[in-house]
């Protein structure tokens, strides 16, 4: 819906260079006033529902599986089995328990995350301008919002020319509005362009934003991984589903009591249900986002850790990414200023000081004498933005004459400039020999009446920073090529390329050949992955550069810090906002990095891959554990007619094998050297070998037990649930790496501890025969030694399987590079 009552408003270059404000003082709260506002308003933020800890707790009673164990109980119940009856009683309250810590502990997590990505307003207190939280502000604030900034609260405009804002969440406008003194600026919108001042009208729900918010929908769909976890959660239901089945049709056929088949069929479901699913995914990814932020990469989307493991091509900003973003003056080129004082000079009133902008602040410190500038009252201020790339000023004097002043890219400024073909080619020869050197250039021009008089050039060198090379191949050594993205010219993109070690093949945006709907042409796609860097670019390129490397299919992060780049950073697969980025940058971005460099996004990366890799463990142990508990049991019963363990068994072994699993998320895992995807087709090779693998060796002991050892039944079922427990916990040491179980990465502490825990439980449970016969010491000491040569046995088929999957990828890659090659060789025949 757009807004019809908007009035027709003056282009923003009329707007600009009206110079027509409101210029009475304005004064803001004072701090007790803003408290008692505080107190009657409440915080600046939209209200969220809030479950009670006693609700959120008595969830975990309702729902499908919670359902079918409550119907496994009452069945105990029935047929008057208490002691299944109790321990299924305590696997239900166990499920809740665990499943409410983790949702408590994961919820805590994203609450810090979210602290640290709150937004900031600059507000007028006790007389001074200063930063807060943008929750604390309350009506009747007077704040100051400009280029990059998100709307805070709702807000009356008073001074500055215009503002461009993107209110398309609000309205569905695709085209952003200009506003003016008098209009109103939204919560929740994005400025583009300008810069204002003005007084806040609402905050929190009492905003036109909060008003609508039951409207706006921030659901998001699942990852990649989520979707691939939840189909291996779809096939082991499935899986059991069947097996369970043939379980019950075997059982009617074999006349067994019609109750106690039920509910054992029942709890074999429920056993073989990953139920701790969901509590692993969100607490692994959960301590994974806070492993991040203490890295000074905080994770504004959970579910873009995936995709920060994969992504194989980063674009990465120049300024403040690559380079210091320390600027320091060069020697000044005059052309019609005086000298080079009164040059740096003229800059420096056309800049200003408390936006902060690294530019300004460069060239106010050249100033030689910085009380010349008290001479001077800025009357009128536009600030840079990427459109026009320019700031201008208007000036006065106690008893001049007001004036005009401009600094920004040079091709900008002499464009305003009537410059004579010889003056034009002398300042073009200076810009491309200071781009050489690596400096970049800001022009600078003065209007007194009517002409605008080309002052001359001030060069700006930014510094690479000192480990930006260094990281830059460790990047690289990770599987991460780095590209440039860089509005500079092409001269000084290929110095600090160079510089860098990231090679001289720049791409000029020029060459782009960006179509009008914002499209790369064909050939140009082509060539960009074997780009170093791309120089001139737009916002509008980027997004071309990304949309264009991910159908090549890459996993394609963006760096950005502007508004401008909000397009680009939601079209990545990882949108990065690096440090020091605007607010609308930030909500547009996966990532967010609190410390300069590019060091940060590395560390990230190999964060986000161990995550990745604890994820993969999880998913191979629960399917392997799926195949070999539920395949031996059905085999069983139809080979020998009686069930190898019972309902209580069952439930113990599911217990005993959740404790261990809930510590994955904070074991040590391997480092893989490249990007990682989603491979299935490995996931569920070497689970299912590992479970086939797990079937035979049950068997064989089995029939150990029962024709060799002749023990009683009872007895016999005692034996197989020590050793499916034991093996069960030895099986996630093997499926957690893909070396050799014992190589480093070791598991943690914690993991050991949970598994020799677990472990010892069971033995004594098979010791001295709490809810199983016990069996003498001997035995338990045999199944043990059993269940560790099957571990080294399973360990070196494990790596036989990864051998030959690595064996078949590799030559799928070798016939698929040859494939393409030889497609370049023949492009096909152009159609005429």
């Amino acid at each position: 819906m757009s807004q019809s009552t908007e009035p027709t408003k003056p282009s923003p270059e009329e707007q600009r260079d009206a110079g027509t404000v409101q210029t009475a003082p304005l004064t803001g709260l004072t701090t007790e006033q803003a408290a008692q506002r505080l107190t009657r308003y409440g915080p600046n933020a939209w209200s969220e529902r809030h479950v009670s800890r006693l609700r959120q707790l008595l969830g975990y009673f309702w729902g499908p599986i919670p359902w079918m164990i409550e119907i496994a109980a009452l069945l105990s119940a029935v047929v008057g089995h208490w002691a299944d009856l109790t321990i299924i009683l305590v696997l239900l309250g166990f499920n809740a328990g665990v499943g409410f810590w983790q949702e408590y502990q994961a919820g805590n997590a994203i609450a810090q995350l979210k602290k640290s990505l709150a937004l900031t307003a600059r507000v007028l207190r006790d007389g001074q301008w200063r930063g807060i939280p943008a929750r604390e502000l309350v009506p009747d604030d007077v704040v100051r919002i400009r280029l990059g900034d998100v709307v805070p609260a709702d807000i009356e405009l008073l001074q500055g020319d215009y503002l461009t804002i993107d209110q398309s969440a609000l309205t569905g406008e695709s085209l952003p509005v200009d506003k003016k003194a008098g209009d109103t600026a939204y919560s929740g919108t994005a400025v583009k362009q300008g810069e204002m001042v003005g007084r806040v009208t609402a905050t929190g729900m009492q905003t036109y934003f909060g008003k609508t918010a039951g409207l706006v929908s921030s659901a998001k769909s699942a990852s990649h991984f989520q979707k691939a976890v939840m189909a291996i959660g779809d096939y082991l239901i499935y899986l059991a589903l069947a097996l369970v089945v043939i379980l019950i049709l075997v059982g009617l056929e074999r006349q067994w009591p019609l109750l106690e088949l039920a509910q054992f069929a029942l709890i074999l479901t429920v056993a073989s249900i990953p139920v701790a699913m969901p509590a692993v995914l969100s607490v692994t990814m959960a301590v994974g986002a806070l492993a991040l932020s203490r890295r000074k990469a905080i994770v504004s989307r959970l579910e873009s850790i995936e995709e920060i493991a994969g992504m194989a091509i980063l674009c990465s900003d120049k300024t403040g990414t690559l380079t210091q973003n320390r600027l320091t003056l060069g020697n000044p080129v005059c052309f019609a200023a005086a000298d080079n004082d009164a040059l740096i000079l003229a800059a420096a009133l056309a800049s200003k000081a408390e936006n902060g902008d690294p530019i300004d602040l460069a060239v106010i410190a050249g100033v030689r004498d910085p009380a010349s500038l008290n001479a001077y009252h800025q009357s009128h201020f536009i600030p840079f933005d990427p459109i026009s790339k320019r700031t201008q000023v208007t000036v006065q004097t106690d008893n001049g004459k007001p004036f005009k002043l401009s600094k920004g890219a040079p091709q900008v400024i002499m464009q305003r400039c009537q410059l004579d073909d010889v003056s034009r080619a002398a300042a073009e020869q200076r810009i491309e020999q200071l781009a050489n050197k690596g400096f970049r250039t800001l022009g600078v021009a003065r209007q007194d009446d009517r002409e605008w008089q080309f002052l001359g050039l001030l060069p700006l060198f930014d510094p690479p920073r000192d480990d930006a090379a260094e990281t830059i191949a460790n990047a690289r050594r990770h599987g991460v090529d780095i590209k440039m993205v860089t509005g500079d010219n092409l001269a000084i993109a290929r110095e600090t390329a160079g510089q860098l070690g990231l090679g001289d093949h720049i791409l000029s945006a020029d060459g782009l050949n960006l179509s009008p709907d914002g499209q790369l042409a064909p050939e140009v796609t082509a060539t960009l992955s074997q780009a170093d860097g791309f120089a001139q670019v737009f916002p509008e390129h980027k997004f071309a550069l990304v949309k264009a490397l991910q159908e090549q299919g890459h996993i394609v992060g963006m760096t950005g810090d502007g508004v401008n780049d909000a397009p680009a950073l939601k079209q990545a697969d990882v949108g990065i906002a690096v440090s020091g980025a605007t607010d609308a940058a930030r909500a547009s971005a996966d990532l967010v990095l609190t410390a300069p460099g590019l060091s940060v996004i590395v560390q990230a990366v190999e964060e986000a891959r161990r995550i990745f890799q604890r994820m993969n463990a999880y998913a191979i142990y629960r399917i392997t554990e799926t195949i070999r508990i539920m395949i031996f049991m059905v085999l069983a019963i139809l080979m020998y007619g009686f069930y190898p363990i019972t309902a209580v068994m069952i439930i113990l072994l599911a217990l005993l094998n959740d404790l261990p699993i809930m510590t994955i998320a904070k074991d040590n895992t391997w480092l893989p050297p490249k990007p990682v995807r989603w491979e299935m087709t490995q996931v569920l090779s070497v689970a299912s070998v590992l479970g086939i693998m797990g079937v035979a060796s049950t068997f064989l002991l089995l029939i150990i037990a029962r024709t060799w050892l002749q023990l009683e039944m009872d007895q016999i079922q005692t034996v197989i649930f020590l050793k499916l427990a034991i093996a069960g916990h030895l099986t996630l040491l093997v499926a957690r790496t893909h070396r050799p179980f014992f190589a480093p990465p070791y598991p943690a502490p914690i993991l050991l501890v949970a598994i020799l825990c677990t472990q010892s439980i069971a033995v004594l449970i098979a010791a001295f025969g709490w809810f199983v016969t016990p069996i003498p010491w001997s035995m338990i000491g045999g199944i043990i030694l059993y269940a560790l040569a099957w571990m080294l046995i399973n360990d070196l088929i494990k790596l036989a399987v990864y051998r030959v999957i690595n064996r078949q990828a590799s030559h799928q890659k070798r016939f698929l590079s040859a494939l393409k090659q030889s497609f370049h060789q023949h492009p096909p025949a152009q159609s005429r």
